[in-house]
């Protein structure tokens, strides 16, 4: 069955509010397949936004939140500790190889880019050497989030921008774009030239942090950029005593092939965000890991000092044990997983553009994403380009769930998918442009 959002009593987001949309009523999941109402299966190729990497309703993962609600439901994390949190976050930090030295937790990705901000303005008042900051360097092609914090170290953009006037100072530099290099370099050439106009501003005035999607832009289109770029940022951050902050809610927990992005680039931050795939996609969890000499300035007796930020359902047993069987997951076989899926990602590329040709650019694959451009005119706010609403709908006829950024199409598959998916999902992608192109 099939509504519009006139006909739900639920506020759908990222929806435009008429009748004109599409709803589909899922009612059953099972592995990379959602169900709806009349019993039809769907490919879940983008895994719910990013977030069911090793499927809907993993066995080890529904088994470890059966054992935790028998146990203990929720308690408050201030004033108490509780095993399920407890086993996380050392799991965490071993997964890090010990760069971190503890994790704060929080209920979603954005509210994780919150704490991240505020340990990192908090630092520098704690910090006996330091004068209080308050300004973050960001990147034009970033999205960190909706809430307020997030939303204002996020590039100017269709999600914010009506929200101008809530925005604190940051200062916004363009994002590196190796695809499309304005320089005209490629990374054997490249000396991060477009940093250049960030490394005299940093070197000119004091920020908090610099927060960056570390090796991929995601919800702005999936641009991918070289390790050269964070290795400069680190340099400069090392340099001028500025925080260096990765966003990992998208490439953490394996994306990219290795248990985060931050370790695929050999850089270092100093703060690291990740959501998401935490909890394998089952329950709402995020997770702000923070190194030692960051927790070192909130050591002290004076209650000034402390971090007074909490969120009622912080380090919820039930998700934080869901996110222990995940990380388990991961640690099993999870990157061999996405070593499989990239390759057989990559060996349908040539197929692929043969098949389309001049009508798609950009076709590029890492770990576990596949994206391109569909070429089209390009908007003035490419996520709200009409061709990704298209492309959306036609897909749909296959039984293929996607969620075009505009003209970028992308595929996120859990990495367990099966082949037999994923041809699935490619001969949909195909026979779908091919059909704009006749009608062209």
């Amino acid at each position: 069955m099939k509504f519009n959002p006139l006909q739900t009593h639920t506020w759908v987001p990222l929806t435009i509010q008429e009748e004109g949309e599409s709803l589909i009523d899922i009612v059953k999941a099972e592995g990379e397949f959602v169900f709806d109402s009349e019993g039809n299966q769907w490919i879940d190729a983008i895994a719910s936004w990013w977030t069911m990497i090793f499927g809907h309703r993993h066995p080890k993962l529904v088994s470890a939140l059966k054992t935790q609600i028998d146990e203990l439901d929720h308690v408050m994390l201030a004033g108490h500790i509780h095993p399920a949190a407890e086993n996380l976050s050392k799991s965490l930090l071993e997964l890090t190889h010990l760069d971190f030295h503890k994790v704060f937790y929080s209920d979603n990705g954005s509210n994780a880019i919150e704490i991240a901000l505020k340990l990192s303005i908090q630092f520098y008042r704690n910090h006996p050497d330091f004068n209080p900051r308050s300004e973050f360097l960001v990147f034009s092609n970033s999205y960190h989030g909706d809430s307020i914090g997030a939303m204002n170290v996020s590039g100017k953009n269709y999600f914010n921008r009506i929200f101008s006037e809530l925005r604190f100072p940051t200062k916004e530099f363009p994002a590196p774009n190796c695809m499309n290099c304005p320089w005209g370099k490629n990374v054997s050439s490249c000396s991060t030239e477009c940093l250049n106009d960030l490394e005299l501003s940093i070197k000119q005035q004091e920020y908090v942090g610099i927060v960056i999607e570390p090796l991929v832009f995601g919800a702005n289109g999936m641009l991918f950029y070289d390790k050269k770029v964070l290795i400069k940022l680190r340099e400069l951050a090392t340099q001028t005593n500025t925080l260096l902050i990765f966003d990992e809610v998208f490439t953490g927990m394996g994306r990219l092939g290795e248990f985060f992005a931050y370790q695929v680039a050999g850089v270092k931050p100093d703060l690291l965000v990740m959501a998401k795939g935490l909890t394998g996609g089952m329950l709402p969890l995020g997770a702000t890991l923070v190194s030692e000499f960051i927790y070192q300035q909130f050591l002290s007796k004076d209650p000034y000092h402390a971090f007074f930020h909490a969120h009622t359902m912080t380090g919820n047993p039930l998700a934080c044990s869901v996110g222990y069987a995940s990380v388990k997951l991961l640690q099993e076989d999870g990157m061999d997983l996405v070593k499989k899926l990239e390759s057989s990602l990559q060996r349908r590329i040539e197929t692929f553009q043969k098949k389309l040709g001049k009508r798609i650019q950009n076709v590029r694959v890492f770990g576990g994403i596949f994206a391109f451009e569909y070429k089209e005119t390009i908007a003035e706010d490419e996520y709200l380009n009409p061709i990704g609403k298209k492309i959306r709908e036609k897909m749909r006829e296959f039984r293929v769930l996607l969620r075009p950024l505009g003209r970028t199409i992308y595929i996120t598959p859990p990495y367990t998918i099966s082949e037999k998916s994923l041809d699935q999902i490619f001969l949909a992608m195909e026979e779908t442009l091919l059909s704009f192109v006749d009608s062209d």
